[in-house]
Order: C-alpha cells, then structure tokens, then sequence
C-alpha cells in the first residue's frame, strides 16, 4: 500500500498543474459555446458535458498476439430545461454546425415533453468551488511493443508455474487517458484529466476429470503502482490451481466468509437500497431506515472522495455538486442516503453530490488478518466467486450461485462448487461479525472480507 498524499486545494481549476491545460480550455470553450446556443435557442437553462479519450489494449493468448487496440474517442451531450420541460441530445462531431444541430434536437425535444416539477439544475450553493489536485493523471508511455512484451511475460509466469496449468485465455494490458469537461448555465465550468492502467491474466487448470479457470488482475492510475507482471501470472494460477477437485456440498446454514475481492458487492446492495432512485419509487427493503440501526455497532462506512490518486476520487459529481467525505453509516446506524438533484427533490430532500455513484466508500476494517477471520469462522464457507444476479432489492432477499472453500476448525479444506448461497440482506447486514484489514484498493469499494455470523447454502 502506497503512504498517503497529502491533498492540496486550488482556489480556480487553471491552479492546477496538468499538461494538457491548453487542450482543457480549448474544450471548456466548446462547452460553454454549447451553453450559449442552448440560451439562444430559447433555453431557460442547461447543462453540458465533454470528453476525449484515447488508449491502447494489447491481448496476448498462449504466447502469440491475439488483439492490438487503439482507442480513439469523444463526444458531448447536452441537457436543456423549458421551464421544467427536458430534453437531451449527444454528438461526436464537435464542429460548430454540430453543436447547433445538437442543441436544436434537445430543445425540440424539450418543447414537447411533459412538466416535471422535480426537473432542473442543482441548487447553485451546492456547486463546487474548490477543487482539489487529486493526483488522477499519469500517462504511461506504452508502445504495442512494450506492451506485447508485458502481456507475455503475464501469461508465461502463469503457464509455467506448474504443470497442471494446462491452458490460458489469455494476458491483457490496458492504458486509457482523458479529458473530460461539464459545465451548466449557473456559471460552474470546470474539467480535469485523468487515467487509468490495468494488467490481467485468465488461466486454466487440470487434475484428472477436474478442470478450472481463474484469474487476476491489478488496476492503477499510475502504472507504477500495478502489481509486476509476474505477480499477476502467479496469482492468477495459484488461485487457478486451487480450485482444483472441487465438490459440492449438502444443504445447511452455516457462517460465510466473503473474501475482500467480492465483498465489495455486499457493500453495492446496501448503497442500492440508500439511493434515491430506488428509495423515491419505495423499491428499497432500506426504505425508512435512516437514522435506524442496520448493522452492528462497530461498523463504519463512508465516503472518501478527496484520496490523491484513488480510482473513485472526485472534486464534484456528474451534475457539479460537490462531493464531500462523509459517514453513510456510523455506529451501525444508517445516518446518511445516496441522491442526485433529481432523486433528492423528489424525496423532499437536498442533493448528497453523488449523482453518478458514491467516491470511494470504505469500511472500517477490524483488528483481524485474512487467517484470522478464518479461525473466527471456524467451521464454515469462504467465498471467492459469485455468480447471477440474485438480489431483490424491494425485500432484500439474496440468493447466489457461489464457489470457494469449505473451512473447518479455520483450516481450508477443500474447494465447492455448485452450492447457492442465500439469506436476506437486512439479516445479513445485522449479522456482521468481522471486517477484516485484507482491503482490496482496485476500485471505488474499498473493504476487506466480510464474515456473516450465518447463510442458508444449498448444494447437493
């Protein structure tokens, strides 16, 4: 884990050190030539977003090149208001008579939509006016090349761990930068630059009749924080090799152990039942809950969207509200919802700055390792792949395909396979035992593994 960033705040985005600063004014002037020909065109407001982003995705399979991928894209969109009468339109084409057609077809669309009396821009005290450097921008220098050379030196240190790998879907590498600007007619314009790196590996294994596939992957802003090359392949294989023999078992309830690279779903089904989308249309089993105990009262989540190079770091949300680190849940207490300007108006409610998702949500991890939630588990199930979509999310019941390992007296086992898991999230959120320090940093979730004090598992 790399040593916290200090965050530094700049008063005016041009403070900022990037260096494409030249290109990101250019943008935000074709943004605000957008929002100057929605006004004309009759517009009683309007919001605009830009972006332009480019990349290279190399894939390599049994040590031969199998795909090389320039990318190369942009496009912007605009929203315009009559009154409380909306309408949208997107182009690719930035050129002027473009960006007129385009404002022309969302007004249009606008005239002849129905009132809704939530419609609208923010609240304009709610836009963002500091904006911090928050370290998103680090363009890697990858030729094909180097990135072919990557890709196999992945794959060969998956291949040749052992015998039993007997096959491999394959290495990738993946480099993507961009730009990306939003501006709306209460005067917020702003863009930032941004990019992120990946390195995968996929592999197969047999033992007999026995035959698996798994993978891993690392993920970074900076490509100098992703994990070697070799370490990836390794990863990917051992986790590969030992799935191997893996059996089902019979029906019963027991403790499950969700490792810290799925465990980030659990943490998904909760920030869906707070949103307001889902909240406003009462299709949350959550609905109701706030400032009511939902967890056990040592558990803490909640927003960090301020982290210097984290993935899920933002300044301002997909309308301009700022984004701001807060608790979503304290002392198992739900203190907090998740709203867009739309959802909040519609709640009677004000915007939390999160339209487009949540910035970094974190739990607090425990005192316990990955083998020492093992022990506290004892006899039970860890968890290592989910599979289906099995969640209501109106009665919070959850029922999964799954795989991983039985546990007996905190020792593996052996692997299981084709076995459901199920139970209802409201039980399982307030059955929390343990949330361990093993924290997987790749994405806007950051927790480590989660042990639910009991599940139904069906099986055999």
């Amino acid at each position: 884990m790399n040593p916290p960033v200090p965050t530094v705040f700049y008063s005016s985005i041009e403070e900022i050190p990037v260096q494409n600063q030249e290109q990101i004014n250019s943008l935000k002037n074709t943004v605000q030539t957008l929002l100057d020909e929605a006004t004309q065109q009759g517009a009683s407001a309007a919001e605009a977003g830009l972006s332009q982003e480019k990349g290279l995705s190399v894939s390599v399979r049994l040590g031969e090149v199998e795909t090389i991928e320039h990318h190369c894209d942009q496009g912007l969109g605009i929203t315009v208001y009559f009154g409380q009468r909306k309408g949208s339109a997107s182009t690719t084409d930035l050129s002027h008579d473009a960006i007129k057609e385009t404002v022309s077809a969302a007004c249009s669309i606008a005239r002849y939509t129905s009132e809704d009396e939530c419609a609208g821009l923010p609240d304009s005290a709610l836009l963002q006016t500091e904006f911090p450097d928050l370290d998103r921008y680090h363009p890697w220098s990858l030729s094909p090349d180097n990135a072919i050379a990557l890709a196999t030196e992945c794959e060969a240190s998956a291949r040749e761990y052992h015998r039993e790998i007997t096959n491999s879907e394959g290495a990738t590498v993946n480099t993507h930068q961009g730009i990306r600007i939003f501006g709306n007619t209460l005067g917020f314009l702003q863009g930032y630059e941004s990019t992120r790196h990946s390195l995968s590996c996929s592999v197969l294994a047999q033992r007999g009749d026995s035959m698996q596939r798994d993978y891993w992957y690392t993920v970074a802003r900076n490509a100098a924080h992703l994990e070697s090359a070799e370490a990836v392949g390794i990863k990917a294989a051992e986790r590969t090799l030992r799935r191997l023999d893996a059996r089902s078992l019979s029906t019963r309830q027991c403790p499950v152990l969700f490792s810290a690279e799925i465990a980030s779903s659990l943490l998904g089904s909760l920030i869906g039942a707070i949103s307001g989308g889902n909240l406003y249309r009462k299709s949350s089993f959550l609905l109701d809950a706030l400032d009511t105990r939902i967890f056990p009262e040592f558990v803490h989540i909640y927003e960090q969207p301020y982290l210097p190079g984290a993935l899920g770091s933002a300044a301002y949300d997909g309308e301009g509200v700022a984004t701001r680190t807060r608790d979503i849940v304290k002392d198992g207490i739900l203190h907090a919802y998740v709203l867009s300007t739309y959802s909040a108006r519609k709640l009677g409610l004000q915007s939390t700055g999160n339209a487009g998702g949540v910035h970094n949500l974190t739990i607090s991890s425990g005192q316990h390792d990955f083998p020492a939630l093992l022990s506290q588990l004892n006899t039970g199930l860890l968890v290592t792949e989910l599979m289906g979509q099995g969640v209501n999310m109106v009665t919070g019941d959850y029922s999964r395909g799954a795989a991983g390992f039985w546990v007996e007296q905190g020792v593996i086992q052996y692997p299981v396979e084709e076995i459901t898991i199920a139970g209802n999230l409201k039980t399982m959120f307030k059955q929390l035992l343990a949330v361990g320090n093993d924290v997987d940093y790749r994405g806007n979730v950051r927790t480590g593994s989660l042990l639910i004090e009991r599940m139904s598992l069906a099986g055999q």
